[in-house]
């Protein structure tokens, strides 16, 4: 006997096959039975995937021939970053119905006039590469943040010319914290068109001789620990209280800084001498004005940052294409101690909602 869900779509396929014949029936068939319907309470629930990279590095060769970038953007001709049907295939597996696609930044040394035409280039090339499945993938702005000035702008044409929802950036750049007042402008820009910006870090490399060795802790230590301290900063110097309505998601379940919030808060009551009281409220009240992705990798790990950060602060991530995970849908549907409303919120009710998914 069919189950209910197998006669559901042997009922559809009819009635398309009666319209547009048996073989418009039979490709939608095969697809429907090979993209995994994601359901909580029974309740069908359309799922984001706010953390996964790409590349569209075919347009920007003649860009940076004879800069120190041509290399890497030579290295992205090939492999999962550049958009493929693979990815589709991996996200239909999963169950992911979007993702969000950002570009590490790989640029913050380029002059202005590089800066300009790259990223100009870039951003258009990532719209074009989504053009056919627009229903499936958000595409995010790159901005030459080196530049602040020229970042604002190029972010105000991505979002207002482009349709681009928010950027991608970098937790640091060219050794600048992003709390320096020079990346104001920026940030202004960022909260007056209600743009979503993404940070992902990229290693702490003054620390890169004490990670080596065994383990790989130049990322598995180097990266949360610089999102942990670029979102530090971005507290402590007063640059969210400046932008209260900043719109700012931290890779990496915001590294180590949710899990530890407590010390936060009693450092500059243990002690003062060190504090300078910029700040209009305690550490732990800026993480309800933050975002996270959901990159804990544990059910405990995730049940913690909702307790932390609250439901309405995180999305789903899955930093496709590397291989950290593949079961990012199941994380969130098998941690324990969250509500069904809370399941949905982080599988993509939240990103749906800030991001005007429909």
């Amino acid at each position: 006997m069919p189950t209910r869900r197998q006669f559901i779509s042997s009922t559809i396929a009819a009635g398309i096959a009666s319209t547009f014949g048996t073989s418009r029936a039979a490709a939608w068939l095969q697809q429907s039975s090979a993209r995994r319907q994601v359901t909580v309470g029974g309740r069908r629930v359309k799922t984001v995937d706010m953390h996964a990279h790409v590349a569209v590095p075919a347009d920007l060769v003649d860009i940076v021939k004879g800069t120190p970038l041509e290399n890497t953007v030579r290295g992205q001709l090939n492999g999962n970053l550049v958009m493929s049907d693979a990815r589709l295939k991996a996200m239909d597996q999963q169950g992911i119905d979007v993702e969000v696609l950002t570009v590490n930044a790989y640029w913050y040394a380029a002059d202005r006039d590089v800066a300009a035409r790259l990223i100009a280039a870039q951003n258009e090339a990532l719209v074009r590469a989504v053009a056919s499945h627009r229903d499936r993938f958000v595409p995010m702005a790159t901005v030459a943040l080196q530049h602040p000035d020229l970042a604002a702008e190029q972010l105000q044409y991505a979002v207002e010319k482009l349709g681009m929802r928010g950027a991608g950036i970098g937790a640091t750049v060219n050794g600048d914290e992003l709390a320096n007042p020079k990346f104001d402008p920026f940030w202004a820009k960022a909260e007056s068109l209600g743009a979503l910006i993404f940070m992902h870090p990229a290693g702490v490399p003054e620390l890169r001789d004490r990670l080596q060795g065994n383990g790989f802790l130049t990322n598995v230590i180097g990266n949360p620990l610089e999102t942990s301290i670029a979102l530090s900063h971005l507290i402590f110097e007063g640059t969210l209280d400046r932008f209260p309505r900043l719109k700012l998601c931290g890779a990496h379940a915001g590294g180590f800084l949710p899990s530890y919030i407590g010390r936060f808060d009693h450092g500059c009551m243990t002690f003062p001498a060190n504090c300078t009281n910029k700040n209009q409220k305690k550490p732990s009240e800026y993480l309800k004005q933050l975002y996270f992705d959901s990159m804990v990798f544990t059910g405990e790990g995730l049940r913690h940052l909702v307790a932390e950060c609250g439901a309405s602060q995180i999305f789903m991530g899955t930093d496709y294409p590397f291989p950290w995970t593949s079961t990012s849908v199941d994380h969130i549907l098998k941690a324990p101690g969250i509500s069904d409303a809370d399941r949905i919120a982080l599988l993509g009710g939240n990103a749906t909602k800030l991001l005007g998914i429909a």
